[in-house]
């Protein structure tokens, strides 16, 4: 039996303690706060910790045990948000302790799946990142090189060298332009424009290639998981893969809940479906059960007609679903497939129409 399957079944959980925690830490440092408050929020810190400390003991168990398939940075997270504050209420001074709770902001990215994604597109994308950060890096200091050769005797202060200089530069080209320093001369404010228009389209570059890496990336896990369903569906196991790709494209994943209802009689049909993995309950004078690899809604495809039944989900449904131009486009790459889809619809309408 686990020790806290709540934190195992309920992975947000983790984010709500974190947070708690989080929240508590910045109320601990409002100056004028009572005795009784403080000992509260203590109490509050005290109590996620050891919630923290009972999840990596049972995570520990099972690693040794073998049963635990989560990697070493998941399970270092873990170990950094117990020992960390542990360490800090040691050795620390009271006054700081709880500012080592902010370990606990680790905590919601060791089950987050956006990090290992930005990870990969990072990965996938470094050498043009790093090829706009170079050219980022010859830009401030040739912008700060010529700042401090235009200024230098206006501001000396401020553009009194190079490095001087490059932080006018840094501020410049990210637009942030804090003011602190603005070149006087009409030579440095030319070169002050030039340089904030030269920013605005580095960074635009690095939102780009950002931009592209996670659609592309994005776009590659939805097409493999499509391909899997596709693959899933006996109608389709007989396809070569060129033909089984022009499906996938054209195929949209869908899950519908238990007592959703699909299509309704009466409606434009302007799409069918495909089962995938569950059961869909066709309301006909004698209702009929569909399940996996079996196909609904094609006649309204075929006739144009509207859709003569309603169908809801009988179970948690996972479907794919085909537009009418793409059921067209598949009829006519795969005769096979179009043969099937209407004897079965021929079939359907000789005993109870289902639309």
């Amino acid at each position: 039996m686990s020790v806290l399957p709540f934190l195992r079944i309920y992975a947000p959980l983790n984010a709500v303690l974190a947070a708690t925690g989080l929240v508590a830490v910045a109320a601990l440092t409002t100056p004028d706060m009572s005795g009784r408050s403080r000992l509260a929020l203590a109490a509050v810190l005290a109590v996620i910790w050891g919630v923290y400390l009972l999840e990596l003991a049972e995570k520990l168990l099972k690693r040794r045990a073998g049963d635990l398939r989560d990697r070493t940075p998941a399970i270092a997270i873990d170990v950094l948000a117990v020992l960390v504050p542990l360490a800090a209420f040691l050795l620390v001074g009271t006054p700081d302790r709880s500012l080592y709770c902010a370990v606990w902001l680790l905590k919601p990215l060791r089950d987050s799946t956006f990090f290992p994604l930005l990870g990969r597109i990072l990965t996938n994308e470094a050498r043009n990142l790093i090829g706009v950060a170079t050219v980022f890096g010859i830009v401030l200091f040739g912008v700060a090189l010529a700042a401090y050769v235009i200024e230098r005797d206006v501001q000396p202060q401020k553009f009194g060298s190079i490095p001087q200089a490059m932080w006018w530069a840094v501020v410049t080209l990210s637009t942030t332009g804090y003011g602190d320093a603005i070149p006087e001369s009409f030579a440095g404010r030319v070169l002050a424009g030039a340089v904030m228009m030269s920013g605005i389209g580095i960074f635009a570059l690095w939102a780009g290639i950002l931009a592209t890496g996670f659609y592309q990336e994005v776009r590659r896990e939805d097409f493999v998981r499509n391909w899997q369903l596709v693959a899933a569906v006996p109608l389709f196991q007989k396809l070569g893969p060129a033909t089984l790709v022009e499906i996938v494209r054209a195929l949209r994943p869908r899950i519908v809940p238990a007592g959703a209802v699909i299509c309704r009689k009466g409606e434009t049909g302007d799409q069918m479906f495909f089962v995938v993995e569950g059961r869909v309950s066709v309301a006909t004078p004698n209702p009929v059960e569909l399940g996996p690899g079996a196909f609904f809604g094609e006649m309204a495809l075929i006739t144009g007609e509207p859709r003569s039944a309603t169908v809801s989900a009988t179970t948690v449904v996972s479907l794919l679903s085909l537009h009418s131009a793409d059921f067209q486009m598949l009829c006519s790459s795969s005769l096979e497939i179009a043969e099937i889809i209407r004897k079965t619809a021929l079939e359907r309408r000789g005993a109870a129409p289902n639309g």
